[in-house]
């Protein structure tokens, strides 16, 4: 009697046990088909904006600094140019835009105590040599009227020698106004026009030579070298193609049945193979367009087959992101 007693309790144990165990699984499936019904899964993959980086100028690649795979930094040097003929143009717009500064200075300036004298000097020489010339003319002059002692050819070169010197003298005469009065404003307007001329020229030079050396214009890592040290680089031929870091995103699709329980801005969580941790981010473009069967589908069973591209842009502090890699997309909705 005793036995089937604890027989009974023992079945009736089992029976708890039993109960409670399937109570137990059936909260756990419920607990499964709430979330899966709150939670949308996409999968995707990783994607992200390439540049193609060319040189502004034209010429023959001199050096390649980095290769395929490398990580760059905003404003790195990644090529140059062979630069040696600019570098010869440059030199001499520097000495002709120094060469102008010194002329400028100088009509600023004013002239010097040393070439006033020397200016007074050949005025008062010129001076002499138009009096002294002037004579000889008068006395030629004489003979050749009264007692035709000259010939008339004789007679010609002394005009012509005295109509010389007073030129001489003249022009001597403003050199010296010039060296005790200093340059006029004209002058000094047309010699700083010329200067800066210069330099805007020497300032093209020196923009143009920056231009032979190839910078990253954003972070990133070298996808693909397209050129080679000797090849003749020009602004149409990229020398590279960048991956930049600064924007990524999982491209995915959802069906059209889940469309309306997306909207841009949403909250969403990345999941990749390599890791456990779960990257945020959030809905930044939803297309507007189906994918893979014709928009004109009319038909209840087709509808419900069709697909938008939705991007879903990521928080990837850690660069732990790569172009291509496969994602796991969920969204509360």
């Amino acid at each position: 009697m005793v036995g089937k007693q604890k027989k009974g309790i023992l079945a009736a144990v089992i029976c708890i046990l039993l109960a409670a165990g399937c109570f137990a699984w059936y909260q756990h499936e419920l607990a499964v088909e709430a979330e899966k019904s709150s939670t949308l899964t996409l999968s995707g993959n990783v994607d992200v904006r390439e540049v193609a980086v060319a040189f502004r100028a034209s010429d023959r690649i001199a050096e390649i600094l980095v290769d395929e795979g490398d990580s760059v930094r905003e404003g790195q040097v990644l090529a140059r140019l062979d630069d040696r003929e600019l570098q010869l143009s440059l030199n001499k717009a520097r000495a002709q835009a120094k060469a102008q500064q010194s002329y400028v200075d100088k009509l600023h300036n004013g002239t010097r105590s040393e070439e006033i004298q020397q200016a007074q000097a050949n005025y008062q020489a010129a001076q002499a040599a138009a009096r002294n010339a002037s004579g000889i003319y008068a006395r030629y002059r004489n003979l050749y009227d009264n007692i035709e002692g000259i010939s008339a050819q004789q007679l010609d070169n002394a005009l012509h020698d005295m109509q010389a010197k007073a030129a001489a003298a003249e022009a001597a005469e403003h050199a010296l106004d010039k060296a005790v009065n200093g340059s006029r404003p004209e002058d000094i307007a047309a010699g700083e026009a010329e200067l800066q001329a210069a330099q805007e020229e020497l300032s093209r030079q020196e923009y143009v030579l920056s231009q032979y050396e190839l910078r990253a214009p954003a972070d990133g890592v070298i996808r693909s070298r397209l050129l080679q040290p000797g090849d003749m680089a020009a602004p149409s031929a990229p020398v590279f193609k960048l991956s930049l870091l600064n924007r990524k995103w999982v491209r995915a699709y959802v069906p059209e049945t889940d469309l309306g329980k997306l909207y841009e801005g949403q909250a969403a969580y990345i999941k990749i193979d390599s890791q456990e941790k779960m990257l945020s981010g959030q809905i930044g473009y939803i297309s507007a367009t189906a994918e893979f069967t014709p928009k004109n589908v009319q038909t209840e069973e087709l509808r419900t087959a069709l697909v938008y591209e939705v991007r879903i842009y990521v928080d990837d502090a850690d660069n732990v992101l790569r172009l291509g890699m496969p994602a796991t997309v969920k969204i509360n909705i």
